[in-house]
């Protein structure tokens, strides 16, 4: 999913607590020059809505800046919020329109109820929900699908089982386990019977 947010240039000398009190949100844009940034204002209901929208380090943002000429692809890369209210407080914005590469997160879309789980009372145990890759920019995915329906008890799905978009990697070892089919034991009921017996000896 692509978002387009339009900023504008910060004025010389202003205080981000006055921008606030005029319903603006302060931001800044990194790579879009090499080292150089650019402080940057962004309207408090366009903030509201990326983060509604949009994900810090994921969502790919067709960021325009009339006022200063530029447009281009971008990334949030940080978002600073009210410590109590929550509402966005300061934004970052990273260029990655001359990048061939980027590092992304995405999350991951389980899919299907395991065997072990419908059928042996096993219990699904998620080790990680989302996972960081890299890839173009413009093949960021919105998620990646992780089938586990085969699965059965005692059985773990590791990071090189999983089936990745073309042309995006997985920044982790292959070998690190994300999501296994866990036994749970005996059932409440056998349990509670066993404290009554260990009890009563």
């Amino acid at each position: 999913m692509e978002i387009t947010v339009q900023c504008q240039k910060r004025p010389s000398g202003s205080k981000p607590r006055a921008l606030r009190r005029e319903g603006l949100i302060p931001a800044v844009l990194y790579g879009h020059k090499g080292a150089e940034s650019e402080e940057l204002t962004i309207d408090a209901k366009s903030a509201e809505n990326l983060m509604k929208k949009g994900a810090v380090n994921h969502t790919l943002i067709q960021l325009n800046i009339p006022d200063l000429s530029w447009a281009g692809k971008a990334l949030l890369r940080e978002v600073q919020t009210h410590p109590w209210k929550g509402f966005p407080y300061h934004l970052s914005f990273f260029s990655v329109g001359t990048l061939e590469s980027v590092e992304v997160t995405i999350p991951l879309n389980f899919i299907g109820e395991p065997i072990g789980v419908k059928n042996s009372g096993g219990m699904l145990d998620l080790v990680i929900t989302e996972v960081q890759v890299n890839c173009k920019p413009g093949n960021i995915p919105e998620a990646i699908d992780v089938e586990v329906s085969s699965l059965e008890v005692g059985d773990a799905l590791h990071i090189s089982e999983l089936q990745l978009p073309e042309g995006v990697e997985v920044i982790a070892e292959a070998d690190q386990v994300v999501a296994s089919i866990l036994y749970r034991g005996g059932g409440q009921a056998e349990d509670g019977e066993g404290e009554t017996e260990a009890a009563t000896a």
